[in-house]
Formats: C-alpha cells, sequence, structure tokens
C-alpha cells in the first residue's frame, strides 16, 4: 500500500493538542497557556488524584456537564499522575512565569497608589523583567501590559507542548474536552509535532488529492511501531468530487453553530469555521468539509472564544485559506491575547487584522469590521467583532454573540451601514458565569454572586428584537446556539424545550414572523439563495 497513491479518510480527527489536553487558544499565547497550565489542568489533575470517585459520579450528572471533572471513570489514576509529574517538569519555567504574574498583581495592588510606578520595575519578578511595562489607568489602578510578540520569542512559547492525535470517528457525539486529558489509547496516534509542522497541510490536503503513503509516512517521521494504526486512517476510494458553486446568486450555507458560508461564482467567504465531519450515519442532515470550496477566499473570526476558534477545524483548513481576517488588538493584557500574533506563530501566514468600522474590499464584495459588546463577562477585551457582508449591495449582518448593552451604539452603526437584508444573531442568553472561562487569568477571587452576575451571555428576546428593530432586516436568523451534536464536546450544551435559550429564541422567531420578517432558529444545515440587491428566490433544506 505504501507505493500506492491514497486519500486520508472524511471522518480522520486531527486533534490539536497541548501537554495532552484540547488545545483552544488560550493554550497558544504563551501568558495566558501559563495561567491555564496552573490553574486549570493541574488543578484538575489534583482534584482528580485526590478523589477519583467524586470526579466520576460528576460526569454522570448532565448538570455537572461542562465542569472541571475528568471523565475516566474514577480509573487510570497512575496515567493523570504521570501526565501530572511530566508537565511539572517540562514547563517548570511556564509555572513560574505563571506564579510571577500573579505576584505582580499584587505587588501594584499592594505598592502603587498613584505615585510614579518607575522605582517598582525594581521590584517585578525577574522572570518578567523586560516583558511588561507597568502603567495606571485614567482612575489611578495600577495595572502592566505584556510585549507579547516577545514572549512568542522567548522560553515561554513552548512548541514542544503542541502535538497531533489522529484518530477515526464513527458519530458526531464525544465527551466534553475541555476537562480531560487526551491519554494514549490504541486507537489514537500522537505525533508529537507543533501546529505549524508543514505535515498538517499535506495530509490535509489528501482529504481530495491523493499521495504516496510513503511520501506522508516519510514526512511525519512514522515508526514502524505506528504505521499499521497510521495506514488505517487512508484510502484508496476517491471522496465525491466537489462541484464549485458556478450560480449568478449569493449561495448562504449554514455547517452549525456559527459556522457560515457565503458564496458566488467569484468568491468564498466562511465565518467562524466549526466543520462537522462525514463517512458515518449522522442523526441529522449537515454539510462537512467536502461542501466547502478548494480555496476560502476569506475566513472571518468574530471573537477570541473556543467555540469560534476551533483549531481542529482550522488546521486542516489552513492549506486552503487565502485570508484570514480577526479582530485587531495589540494591548497586552494578559486577558486579551492578538489574534494575529497567535495565527502567525501556528502556521497561518496570510493574517489580516481589522478594527471597528475598517473596510476590506474585493470584486464585488465589502467586508466591514464592526463593534461588538457583551458576552465578555464585562472584562477589557478588544478581540472582538461583528462583520458586515455586503455583495452587490446585498447585506449579510453577523452579530455573533452580541448582546445589546447600550441600543445607541447600534443606532450609530445603522447611521453608517443602513438597514440589513439578513440578520445572524446569536441567542445563548444564560451564559457561563465569568470564571467558567476566564477564572484562570483572575489572581482576586471574587464571590459567588459577582461571579454568577457576569456572564457569556449573548441576547435575549428583548435585546435580540432591540437589534432587529434597529437594522430592520427582511430575514433575521438565531444562530451559534452549541445546539448540533458536534458542538457538545466543546460547548457542553444540551438543551430542552424548558431551556431558556430555546423560549426566548423562540420568542423571537414569532416575533418577527409576526411583523412579516422571515425568522428561524437554525439547527443542522441550511441553504438560501439570494439575487443580489433582491430578497430571497430559492430555498433548499
Amino acid at each position: 500500500m505504501s507505493d500506492k497513491k491514497v486519500y486520508l479518510k472524511p471522518n480522520v480527527v486531527l486533534e490539536p493538542l497541548y501537554d495532552r489536553w484540547y488545545a483552544w487558544s488560550h493554550l497558544i499565547s504563551p501568558a495566558t497557556a501559563a495561567m491555564n497550565t496552573i490553574a486549570r489542568h493541574l488543578t484538575i489533575m489534583d482534584s482528580y488524584l485526590d478523589d477519583p470517585a467524586i470526579h466520576a459520579e460528576a460526569v454522570l450528572n448532565p448538570k455537572m456537564k461542562g465542569g472541571p471533572f475528568m471523565d475516566f471513570n474514577g480509573e487510570r489514576v497512575a496515567e493523570v499522575n504521570a501526565l501530572k509529574d511530566d508537565i511539572l517538569k517540562r514547563q517548570h519555567r511556564t509555572i513560574e512565569f505563571a506564579k510571577a504574574c500573579k505576584e505582580l498583581d499584587k505587588i501594584l495592588a499592594a505598592e502603587a497608589k498613584g505615585f510614579g510606578l518607575e522605582p517598582l520595575y525594581e521590584k517585578v519578578p525577574e522572570i518578567l523583567k523586560g516583558y511588561v511595562e507597568l502603567y495606571y489607568d485614567r482612575n489611578n489602578n495600577a495595572d502592566y501590559r505584556l510585549f507579547e510578540s516577545l514572549l512568542y520569542k522567548s522560553e515561554f512559547y513552548n512548541r514542544e507542548a503542541q502535538s497531533i492525535a489522529l484518530w477515526i470517528t464513527n458519530n458526531d457525539h464525544r465527551p466534553f474536552c475541555l476537562s480531560t486529558p487526551r491519554l494514549d489509547e490504541a486507537d489514537v496516534l500522537h505525533l508529537n509535532i507543533p501546529f505549524d509542522h508543514p505535515g498538517i497541510d499535506a495530509i490535509s490536503h489528501m482529504k481530495r488529492t491523493a499521495r504516496s503513503l510513503a511520501e506522508i509516512k516519510a514526512l511525519f517521521d512514522i515508526t514502524p511501531e505506528q504505521e499499521p494504526l497510521f495506514d488505517t486512517f487512508f484510502t484508496e476510494t476517491p471522496p465525491p468530487a466537489y462541484k464549485r458553486y458556478t450560480g449568478d446568486k449569493i449561495r448562504m450555507r449554514y455547517f452549525g453553530h456559527a459556522c457560515i458560508l457565503v458564496e458566488t461564482k467569484d468568491v468564498s467567504i466562511l465565518v467562524d469555521p466549526l466543520i462537522s465531519y462525514y463517512g458515518y450515519e449522522s442523526s441529522i442532515d449537515h454539510f462537512s468539509d467536502a461542501d466547502l470550496p478548494d480555496v476560502i477566499d476569506y475566513v472571518l473570526i468574530t471573537h477570541n472564544h473556543q467555540d469560534h476558534i476551533l483549531f481542529e477545524t482550522l488546521l486542516p483548513l489552513r492549506h486552503k485559506i487565502k485570508n484570514l481576517i480577526v479582530p485587531r488588538t495589540c494591548s497586552g493584557k494578559l486577558e486579551d491575547p492578538d489574534l494575529k500574533l497567535m495565527f502567525n506563530n501556528i502556521g497561518f501566514d496570510n493574517v489580516v487584522a481589522v478594527d471597528p468600522m475598517e473596510t476590506i474590499e474585493f470584486v464585488d464584495t465589502v467586508i466591514t469590521g464592526l463593534p461588538f459588546t457583551g458576552e465578555h463577562c464585562d472584562m477589557n477585551i478588544l478581540t472582538k467583532s461583528c462583520f458586515l457582508v455586503q455583495i452587490s449591495g446585498f447585506k449579510l449582518l453577523f452579530l455573533a454573540d452580541s448582546r445589546i448593552v447600550e441600543s445607541a451604539l447600534y443606532r450609530h452603526i445603522h447611521n453608517q451601514i443602513g438597514d440589513v437584508d439578513v440578520l445572524f444573531l446569536g441567542m445563548e442568553c444564560d451564559g457561563a458565569p465569568l470564571t467558567w472561562l476566564y477564572g484562570p487569568l483572575l489572581t482576586k477571587k471574587i464571590t459567588r454572586d459577582q461571579d454568577s452576575s457576569r456572564r457569556l451571555a449573548g441576547s435575549d428576546c428583548p435585546k435580540g428584537m432591540a437589534l432587529v428593530n434597529i437594522f430592520k432586516p427582511k430575514e433575521a436568523y438565531v444562530y451559534a446556539m452549541g445546539m448540533e451534536p458536534w458542538l457538545e464536546f466543546i460547548s457542553s450544551i444540551v438543551y430542552t424545550d424548558e431551556s431558556n435559550p430555546i423560549i426566548q429564541s423562540n420568542k423571537l422567531v414569532k416575533e418577527c414572523e409576526a411583523r412579516g420578517i422571515i425568522a428561524e432558529r437554525l439547527y443542522g444545515e441550511k441553504e438560501l439563495l439570494y439575487n443580489r440587491k433582491e430578497a430571497l428566490v430559492a430555498e433548499t433544506n
């Protein structure tokens, strides 16, 4: 078989890992990776080693899904302990860095009283010196910013901690991944390669283009012991031929969650890529990477949350992406890492950062970044952007998980962009509390009531309808709900008819329909065709 040309099977998962934990964006930036190592990974492992039975019981409780509990049925204690020891050994400098960040927070809180900060540089922990700048905000509160670009060039950007797990999936359902590391399994092949390894592009390209198995083995330095499992990931059967869209209309395809593909015969735009697999029986119809074009002109990233930046999707698509558009930030704030830096350092060399109200123009299309409020627990996060996509004057507005906290902002935006034709809005309006995502980055403990009041929440019906009233769309679609089964492993969301986000989104759909606005909560897959500057002309479910 090694001499024959083969294809990568369509249901092979390329799972990115960091210290054997599922890799998401806060595990790439050196500072956030350090903080998550000590305050998430090591904390969860210590808890499991202390009482595995509690974890085994908790993961069986649906209300605990998404909590800090390892899913090993109370077993594999020795392997967890060995992983912990390995992390403590390999990441000892990173762990020192994280502890120093917390120490510096305490030094500034105790000693920065509004006077000049220059004397305090002597008290900056040695490991942080040269990587931080001290400053006051306008209310005389001291803080520090990181020179993040230097951290990527330092010992604290640990590419050796990155790896890829290859395995075959036969369904859409997976356990929640953010609380359980990936230990060795008989059917999982671990490749100790960084995320910028060229082999990732090569093997991903093999989903459509056959290549010698011997060549791909050589690229990954596959050992004789690894060969039997590695060979099972490939087939001589070619995939279904991809049919490029050549129509005269604008085609919108919903791939699940916040992932939307907008195409014309000239351009393709993919928003917040999160793509499911195919090659097996699925509980619901859905598009997969078989339905993506060979070249994706623009990928738009709305914000830095793990359900909108999924490396498991983005790394295999890297070879297809001509331009990756991200929200701009260079604040140096620990809680707000720079996405352009991050993507550049994992092998994306075509990243464009945009500011609010900045435009990108090409062919007959204009992409505009827009302000994005809400869903970030009132943290000072700049790395977030809604997007307006205009094609021949037809306007599609992607509001992601926006929550309208001041309607005047959106009226100002409307004054600039006018009414839109189609609006997409996330309505996961309960949201996890602040500490679920940002907890490892905090130094000062907050109360449970404070934590509960600051949530990763999108719009409810009143706030959603306020946006509908401002932008006056002809069509309104609720998306980004985390409902599809292939989202559960990263979102932990399972709804019932009594769930508040379902109730709220049902109300919004009904209100829109009562006003003559086409409305729907998207689920699974959806395809719509639009005339340029005209209304809906065809629909396919």
